[in-house]
C-alpha cells in the first residue's frame, strides 16, 4: 500500500501548513470514463494527408469535437492536450508514442473568441493558416489546431459545415449533389450519418429543400436504408398500437427525412 503510506507522509511534509491545505487522495479526475473523441492513426506518418486539416497531422491525432450547444473553454483546450498526454502515458511500451509524432485537433461550428484571448494571455500564438483553421503554437509538447468548421472555405469540408443548427442551403444542396457520386458503401453510410444529425437539427431548411423535386429524390436516396429502418420499426409498432396510429408515426419519420408528400404515399400506399 505505497500509494496511502506517501499521501500520509505528504500530509507530515506539509504539517506546518495542514490547516491551509486540502489534500485528496485517489481524486477522480472525472465521473465520467476519459475517452477521446476520435483518434486518427496515419499508417505513413511522413505522407502528407491532402486535406488542408490534415496538413498538421502526424502519425498519432487526438481529435476533439465540440456540437453546436457545446462551449470551447480555455479548461476544453487543456484538456484535450491532456488526453493526448494521456494517450502518450498509456503506450503498450515505453515511448510507443514519441512525442514528436503526436497533434491535437479541436473542432467546434463557431470561432470561442473568448478562449483565443485567454490562450494568447497564456503566451501562446494563434495563426490562421488556412481559413478556418487556427494553428495553436508556442509553449506546447506538440502541434495543436482549432477548426472553426463554419468558416472553412465550402467546396472541400460540406459534410462540417452542415453540422450545425445554421446550415446553408448552398451548402446542402451541394453535399447532396457530391454524395449522389460517392459508392463505397463506409462512404454511404458517412453521408447517412451526418444527414441524420443535420436534418434533425434544420428542420425548416430540409422542408425547403425538399420542395425542390431533385433534391428531395437525393435525400430519400441518400438516406433509403433509414427510412426503410423507420418503416419497418413504424409498421411493428403500428401492428402492435394499431394500423392508424403507425401508419401516422411512419409518416411523421418521413416527413422529417425531407421526403415530399409524393415519395410518403408511393411507400406507405
Amino acid at each position: 500500500q505505497w500509494h496511502p503510506a506517501f499521501c500520509a507522509a505528504a500530509g507530515l511534509e506539509f504539517h506546518e501548513d495542514i490547516e491551509r491545505l486540502e489534500l485528496k487522495p485517489e481524486y477522480n479526475l472525472s465521473k465520467e470514463p476519459i475517452r477521446i473523441d476520435l483518434l486518427i492513426i496515419k499508417e505513413e506518418s511522413d505522407r502528407r494527408i491532402k486535406n488542408e486539416i490534415g496538413h498538421i497531422m502526424k502519425k498519432y491525432n487526438v481529435i476533439e469535437y465540440k456540437s453546436p450547444e457545446d462551449a470551447l473553454t480555455i479548461d476544453d483546450f487543456y484538456k484535450t492536450v491532456g488526453y493526448a498526454c494521456l494517450y502518450k502515458g498509456y503506450g503498450e511500451r515505453v515511448d510507443a508514442v514519441p512525442i514528436n509524432e503526436l497533434t491535437v485537433s479541436i473542432f467546434r461550428a463557431t470561432r470561442p473568441e473568448k478562449m483565443f484571448l485567454t490562450l494568447q494571455k497564456y503566451g501562446h500564438k494563434i495563426e490562421e493558416k488556412y481559413p478556418g483553421i487556427y494553428y495553436v503554437t508556442e509553449h506546447l509538447p506538440f502541434p495543436a489546431q482549432i477548426i472553426v468548421t463554419q468558416e472553412l472555405e465550402p467546396g472541400e469540408h460540406r459534410s462540417l459545415r452542415i453540422l450545425s443548427n445554421h446550415a446553408k442551403k448552398e451548402d446542402v444542396e451541394e453535399f447532396l449533389r457530391k454524395a449522389e457520386e460517392m459508392n463505397m458503401p463506409r462512404d454511404r453510410q458517412n453521408v447517412e450519418a451526418v444527414l441524420q444529425v443535420s436534418v434533425k437539427a434544420n428542420d425548416e431548411l430540409y422542408r425547403e429543400i425538399r420542395r425542390d423535386a431533385n433534391m428531395c429524390d437525393a435525400l430519400r436516396e441518400l438516406m433509403k436504408d433509414d427510412i426503410e429502418r423507420e418503416v419497418s420499426a413504424a409498421r411493428k409498432l403500428g401492428e402492435s398500437e394499431g394500423e392508424v396510429r403507425g401508419e401516422a408515426k411512419i409518416i411523421l419519420k418521413m416527413n422529417h427525412s425531407g421526403m415530399s408528400p409524393e415519395n410518403i404515399a408511393s411507400i406507405t400506399g
